[in-house]
């Protein structure tokens, strides 16, 4: 993935595929709803960590090559 839209496209279709609103998935993340849209959208900077919180919930992960 090259970009955070392409990151948070991932983050969405796992959500959806996964049956869960935004509300949830930001509730078990830790993270708030306004956050979470971001990342999915690409939009702002949420943190690193934020990302890294809803990955986590989803079971996915981030590749990080050289």
């Amino acid at each position: 993935m090259n970009s955070l839209s392409e990151i948070g496209f991932a983050i969405q279709q796992s959500r959806k595929e996964n049956g869960l609103t935004q509300e949830q998935l930001a509730e078990l993340a830790d993270i708030s709803e306004r956050t979470l849209r971001a990342i999915e959208t690409g939009v702002g900077n949420p943190s690193i960590t934020a990302v890294l919180s809803a990955v986590a919930v989803l079971g996915l992960k981030i590749v990080v090559e050289k």
